[in-house]
């Protein structure tokens, strides 16, 4: 059986991918010399390993085949194998992800897997025996084995160099040298965990098979790969692209236009997922069902597989979508990114850009004026590890949960990476940027009250089954200028928006009144703005955020749970709070339908966008076909057995679990009177008790980073049937802003 994906054409070549490319146009010289502009761009910013360094690499990979086939000798003369059995008994290491694709960088860790017979047991010999070897070597240090993740893993270092090794346990009794894992026949009968353990070699190998130029393919992929690190969009866990996901894109891409260089290569990698009508699915080969009867990814069959939002196919067998955890925020914020690469990527076809503009990084601290701040800590580096392991696999459900119980008006967009108060040992914590739905009118005074979600979501957290004391989380609402000063470089926070935000405003405006316009207003610049008014801009919105719009604040009761009192007060927006780059309510397009994101779909940072639908396919002078007829083509590859699959979204199966939870605080929160009524917007949570608390009752007050803790003097509780936490609840401590006090006091004087 053939490789899937492969044809051949007419003139004899073999054709890549499931449909026929766009374009086979060569490259012009002006792209020959853009392509070593980048690549000499991506050498200076250090991308590349040096030649020791690979040349260490090298050796840990040999020094730990030579380890595994003692180790598997050994077991076979534990298990008491007769000598010749033991001589011929063998275990290998293959590599996978960025180090097999050959685009790593400096200090990356190398993806490995040993391959096993069937006789050397995951449990017992893999996370017993070969544990123990390696722990007790002078090379090896950090040793952490996690055989209780969905793909057990063991992570260490070894000379330096990180290492993740996998396990599969093959039905064979003898592992041969030249072992071609690529086989379908590989995978009969053996565990689930080893299909996935061996998932990501056999995905690897078939990414190299299926692109056209290897070398091209590696370029354009170490370039995407910097681009989204730099724009914030690089975590699979978070629910945006990880490395095999951005391997997936670019190898379309490749195949789309087979002769094309790196340059053009990213110019059409942004063009064609600008115009890309999600949830169609991207695949490098056609599906293949397989004799071995393994799930496949098909939303035709399996109602779950109709939710994904970005579904990426794998290609090797058993297909499945790489990109399970995106959600509909996350998919607005990259679809948001792919339209302002395309910008960028049509100025610099004109030269009026540069490579910077393309990598400039992502101002996340200065895009929101709202954020929830969530804070792990644990009692010991051990125990800091897992918690961080088991929160961070979690975070995606806060974000599900919050766009499910506003109806999709309140946005998330989670920051990628953790952060640590040095001050504070055994500590990290994580961001969300929140704003509304952008392109829906505003209500006087809307609130949206997250705060049973959260009680939902430490709930689910806090059920890890190997809870010890001392993991905590705390969940916070902390507005833009509180944000702590430890998440800014040197501890120092910026005095003013940095450049990077200003371009990053200029380019929304580019989005709604067109490049031209604002190139000339800018002496054909393109895509930089001055600071000035960005600056008054934030400092209106901050004294517009002070102003008191109500002496009263809502107040919800969330049940108890482990010793954590929450900083979360409603989050409330008025007609004057936008996050547009003039100061104007919003115009943009927003979500129509579950995974459908409209054609020029913005709003990563409250940009405007324009009512007007946006065309991202650009001239192109060094490709034949026309800008219609290069548009025409991707509507070509999107209409396939898969098009427009998903429309019946269903609930996500890991929300389902909380649903008797949330019913079990409805029904026994008692009949209280729901004040929530003359909200214009009506939170999810309408039901549960609400109570209204006097800002000027008796508190007693305590400073915390700009905000007040407020204890209430009088405040009841009713009676909540829930699990039992392990200390006594205490009287609930409501966090308000202290400058809607002082406005407050100033009035009433």
């Amino acid at each position: 059986m053939g490789i899937p994906g492969l044809s051949d054409q007419n003139n004899g070549q073999q054709r890549l991918g499931i449909t026929e490319p766009i374009s086979l146009a060569g490259p012009s010289e002006d792209d020959l010399i853009k392509t070593r502009e980048l690549e000499k761009y991506l050498q200076g910013v250090g991308l590349y390993e040096s030649q020791e360094e690979a040349v260490g690499r090298e050796e840990v990979l040999g020094r730990l085949d030579q380890i595994v086939k003692i180790w598997v000798k050994n077991i076979s003369r534990g298990k008491g194998f007769n000598e010749q059995l033991v001589q011929e008994a063998n275990a290998k290491i293959f590599t996978f992800g960025s180090y097999r694709l050959g685009v790593h960088g400096p200090g990356a860790d190398i993806d490995t897997l040993c391959v096993g017979p069937r006789h050397a047991t995951r449990d017992e010999d893999f996370f017993g025996e070969l544990r123990k070897m390696l722990s007790e070597m002078q090379e090896v240090t950090e040793l952490h084995p996690v055989p209780d993740a969905h793909v057990p893993v063991m992570k260490f270092k070894f000379n330096g160099v990180s290492v993740d090794l996998l396990y599969a346990r093959l039905a064979l009794w003898v592992i041969p040298e030249d072992l071609d894992i690529s086989q379908e026949s590989i995978l009969q009968n053996v565990d689930e965990q080893t299909v996935l353990s061996l998932n990501g070699c056999r995905v690897t190998d078939q990414v190299l098979r299926l692109v056209p130029n290897i070398q091209t393919f590696r370029t354009t992929l170490r370039c995407m790969r910097f681009w989204a690190k730099r724009r914030g969009v690089y975590s699979n866990v978070a629910g945006f692209l990880g490395g095999i996901n951005l391997a997936l894109l670019v190898a379309r891409i490749c195949q789309l236009y087979p002769n094309a260089l790196p340059n053009m290569l990213v110019s059409r990698f942004f063009r064609v997922y600008t115009q890309w009508r999600w949830p169609n699915p991207v695949m490098l080969c056609a599906i293949e069902e397989g004799s071995l009867g393994l799930p496949v990814w098909d939303p035709r069959r399996n109602p779950k597989d109709r939710y994904h939002l970005m579904p990426i196919i794998t290609p090797a067998y058993p297909c499945m979508n790489s990109t399970y955890n995106v959600t509909s925020s996350t998919l607005r914020v990259m679809s948001d990114e792919f339209q302002r690469g395309s910008e960028i990527c049509e100025a610099m076809e004109a030269s009026k850009a540069d490579w910077n503009a393309l990598f400039e990084p992502y101002p996340f601290f200065e895009s929101y004026k709202n954020y929830l701040q969530i804070d792990i800590t644990a009692e010991n580096a051990d125990d800091l590890r897992q918690w961080k392991g088991w929160v961070e696999s979690r975070l995606r459900q806060l974000t599900l949960k919050i766009e499910r119980h506003t109806y999709g008006m309140l946005q998330c967009h989670p920051h990628p990476g953790e952060f640590s108060d040095k001050s504070r040992p055994f500590h990290h914590c994580y961001f969300m940027g929140l704003q509304r739905k952008q392109g829906v009118p505003v209500n006087e005074g809307e609130q949206f009250d997250i705060r049973l979600t959260v009680e939902e979501f430490k709930h689910s957290v806090n059920a890890y089954t190997l809870w010890k004391p001392g993991m905590d989380i705390h969940v916070s609402h902390v507005k833009r200028r509180n944000i702590p000063a430890y998440i800014f470089p040197g501890g120092v926070r910026p005095s003013g928006p940095s450049k990077v935000t200003a371009e990053n405003k200029q380019s929304s405006k580019l989005r709604a009144s067109g490049h031209g316009q604002a190139e000339k207003s800018q002496g054909g610049k393109g895509v930089a703005v001055g600071a000035d008014d960005v600056k008054k801009r934030r400092r209106s919105e901050d004294d517009m955020d002070n102003s008191s719009k109500n002496s009263k604040s809502p107040v919800s009761l969330p049940p108890p749970s482990r010793e954590v009192n929450e900083d979360m007060t409603p989050i409330k927006w008025d007609e004057s709070e936008v996050n547009s780059s003039d100061g104007q309510k919003s115009k943009k397009l927003c979500l129509t339908s579950p995974g459908e994101i409209p054609p020029g779909d913005s709003g990563t940072n409250g940009s405007v966008a324009s009512n007007q639908p946006v065309n991202p396919i650009l001239a192109a002078t060094d490709i034949s076909s026309s800008k219609e007829e290069e548009k025409l083509a991707i509507e070509k590859i999107m209409s396939g057995p898969y098009d427009a699959h998903q429309a019946f979204p269903e609930e996500p199966e890991e929300l389902e679990d909380d649903t008797q939870y949330r019913t079990q605080v409805k029904d026994t929160a008692g009949s209280l009177e729901n004040i929530t009524e003359s909200l214009a917007l009506k939170p999810a949570v309408a039901e549960e008790p609400v109570v209204y608390m006097e800002t000027t009752c008796s508190t007693s007050l305590c400073s915390n980073e700009g905000l007040e803790e407020l204890e209430s003097a009088e405040l009841t509780a009713p009676l909540l049937t829930v699990p039992p936490a392990p200390a006594p609840l205490k009287k609930p401590l409501i966090r308000l802003n202290f400058t809607s006090l002082v406005k407050a006091a100033d009035k009433s004087s």
